[in-house]
């Protein structure tokens, strides 16, 4: 089969590798119909993550069950089915806790020994604890599909900020970051009833689609400037909840400048480039929590899939580029020049 491999900085290739074969009962196969790229894939790509030799990447996808092990109860051949972006028995106290990112027996895609979700197929570890399935007429709706696959990560990560954040009906929200996880955590906040959303970002085509998604406000200002514009559009108090999606040191300084005493900060920026340079008296002094970390996607999908399957909330707009798995190098160099926010893989 098909896939993608990076072998090292800006080295991205789609070459034949071994086909995805069950190995333990518990194991599923999946043909792959939709993946994409995740901008945590970029940080392996621009040489600021780790990369192994003809590693596989990419942990998003949804597809159709090709096999099964003799030990899945839950799913058949032909089921369609979404895989949040990491896999988990779902019998651990930790997944019954619902953070199944932190299963003993659990992965993430593309990590070294295991497939990555951007190739033909995957082999599914316990994919009676990671998979959901889908309507199987879901399959003829391109959008619907699109809007699925952002449940195998951006939306699943951006609600996480929401609920981390303490998001609430007529709550003030602020959102740091305009990719693709911080428009959904605007979403997110739509969804959980916040009153006001203050998107940050530069972008015109990203603040337009967080505007659609319920942003009220846009502040394009970084750094003091940011913080004085969203304090003035806040009566100078700041915001309830603060959605911090970017993960540099700079983002999580101005998340903490533009919450309001008592607030909470909801991060799931992947962490990268430096330290954050907290000063924890002055988040001490001013009763400022700090919530999140990496969302377990297989927590939310239950709550969630009914709003994408209804049309409640509709994350497709997202995925501003398509390409197919031959253009997937293409697709790379698209996302790290920021002329596509989020690039879906036709497969």
């Amino acid at each position: 089969m098909r896939a993608t491999v990076i072998h090292a900085p800006g080295d991205i290739r789609v070459e034949e590798v071994p086909d995805a074969v069950i190995q333990q009962p518990t194991d599923a196969v999946v043909r792959v119909l939709r993946s994409c790229i995740c901008g945590s894939d970029l940080w392996p790509y621009r040489g600021e993550g780790p990369t192994g030799p003809s590693q596989r990447i990419g942990h998003e996808f949804l597809g159709v069950i090709e096999e099964t092990g003799s030990g899945v109860g839950g799913f058949a051949s032909g089921d369609l089915v979404v895989a949040p972006f990491a896999w988990s028995d779902g019998v651990c106290e930790f997944c019954h806790d619902g953070i199944q990112t932190s299963c003993p027996e659990g992965g993430i895609w593309g990590q070294a020994g295991s497939d990555g979700g951007q190739g033909e197929a995957v082999r599914v570890p316990h994919a009676d604890g990671t998979l959901v399935k889908l309507p199987a007429d879901a399959a003829s709706d391109d959008r619907l599909l699109t809007a699925l696959l952002a449940l195998s990560d951006v939306m699943g990560t951006g609600h996480h900020a929401a609920v981390g954040a303490g998001v609430r009906p007529g709550s003030t929200v602020a959102v740091v970051g305009d990719g693709a996880v911080g428009l959904c955590g605007v979403l997110a906040a739509k969804r959980l009833g916040a009153e006001r959303i203050i998107a940050l970002g530069r972008h015109q085509a990203r603040t337009d689609i967080a505007r659609s998604f319920g942003a009220t406000d846009v502040v394009a200002e970084r750094g003091d400037a940011a913080v004085a514009a969203v304090r003035e559009l806040t009566g100078g108090q700041g915001a309830h909840s603060v959605i911090e999606a970017v993960g540099t040191e700079q983002s999580m300084l101005t998340s903490v400048k533009i919450t309001r005493d008592g607030g909470t900060i909801g991060y799931v920026g992947v962490p990268h480039g430096s330290a954050t340079g907290l000063d924890l008296s002055h988040m001490f002094a001013r009763n400022i929590a700090l919530r999140g970390g990496v969302a377990p996607a297989r927590a939310y999908l239950p709550e969630l899939l009914p709003d994408v399957l209804n049309g409640t909330i509709d994350p497709s707009p997202v995925f501003d580029l398509r390409v197919g798995l031959d253009d997937v190098a293409a697709g790379y160099k698209a996302m790290d020049a920021r002329t596509a926010l989020k690039v879906l893989i036709a497969v």
